[in-house]
């Protein structure tokens, strides 16, 4: 029988670490198999290719109206037009929405009416070769993986209430362990800039974001992170091609292959699809997930491939930047 999780109760304030029975190679189809979406309503960032494009196509498949937001939306017209052939998918329809710019976002929100009940802040850049600033001064990696998404999700505060039940998903990635925010020099003013360490420090905004909304839990809001895993996509253009080569998955001929435990877009969109739209996640807020589970705890200095970051989770950084992100706005 199909499963409407549009009944989602309050928050859940237990602790107690939450698994599914799904698998890490489990795909964004299959972890919400049998859920009927039909009259919610769905914003993917970045959905027109990658993990969000699988993102979209499952949850329109199982019936979600969504709104494709992305810098160029004649690039989402092909999903469009697919998911418009499938029998039961939701409609689909792409907005413009640049995150590196707050006036984009500003346009998107005011523009938005009526309830939302599912934000995938999904859309990233990675490893920018040289520090560049956006208009408003802040890093580009910064100002689009964290700022945008934050202002895109305050700006869409009341549609969220109004649904009642809503959920906030933030792609965060594993690159979040080695650098937590760096409150004094966020921008790179002083510190030499890495690509790597800036990457990092936009994840780990991403995952105290999370953790931040659990003010907006009374208004039926629940936000949680992932990391989706490893999976070949356009996030990795900005990476050079000895990069590439050392992390194994460019040949000397220069053709880009996965490594045997990289994912599929399709299975490193299931932790995204899970945390919108599943009921086991009904009222859970402010976590972490990989692999379809909620991730342990790691201290985030040692060598280790999986786990979130405790300066990630950290209620007071939390809050610390959410009051940033509010001050740039």
């Amino acid at each position: 029988m199909a499963t409407n999780p549009q009944a989602d109760g309050p928050s859940r304030d237990d602790s107690a670490p939450l698994t599914t029975p799904f698998s890490a190679q489990a795909t964004a189809r299959e972890v919400i198999d049998g859920v009927n979406l039909s009259g919610r309503r769905a914003v993917v960032t970045g959905g027109a290719s990658g993990l969000g494009a699988e993102t979209v196509r499952a949850l329109a498949g199982a019936g979600a109206q969504v709104t494709i937001a992305t810098r160029r939306p004649g690039s989402a017209q092909p999903l469009i037009q697919e998911l418009a052939a499938v029998d039961g998918a939701g409609p689909v329809h792409a907005e413009p929405l640049d995150l590196s710019d707050l006036t984009s976002v500003d346009a998107f929100t005011r523009a938005w009416h009526g309830r939302l009940d599912i934000l995938v802040a999904n859309a990233g850049i990675m490893a920018l070769p040289t520090r560049t600033l956006t208009a408003g001064g802040w890093e580009t990696q910064l100002a689009t993986n964290y700022l945008g998404h934050f202002a895109l999700a305050v700006g869409l505060h009341g549609a969220l209430r109004e649904a009642g039940s809503a959920r906030v998903v933030v792609v965060s990635s594993g690159a979040h362990r080695g650098d937590p925010f760096d409150f004094a020099d966020p921008h790179f003013e002083d510190r030499p800039y890495d690509p790597w360490a800036a990457y990092g420090q936009s994840k780990s905004a991403d995952i105290l974001f999370a953790v931040g909304a659990r003010r907006w839990a009374a208004d039926g809001i629940t936000a949680n992170a992932l990391n989706p895993g490893y999976i070949l996509t356009g996030l990795q253009r900005h990476v050079d091609d000895d990069t590439m080569r050392a992390f194994g998955v460019m040949d000397g001929e220069g053709r880009v292959r996965p490594l045997s435990y990289y994912k599929t877009p399709e299975q490193g969109a299931a932790t995204s699809v899970l945390l919108a739209a599943s009921p086991l996640l009904a009222g859970v807020t402010g976590r972490y997930f990989e692999d379809n589970q909620q991730a342990p705890t790691v201290r985030g200095d040692e060598d280790t491939p999986t786990g979130v970051a405790a300066h990630a989770l950290d209620p007071a950084a939390a809050d610390q930047l959410w009051d940033y992100g509010l001050s740039a706005l």
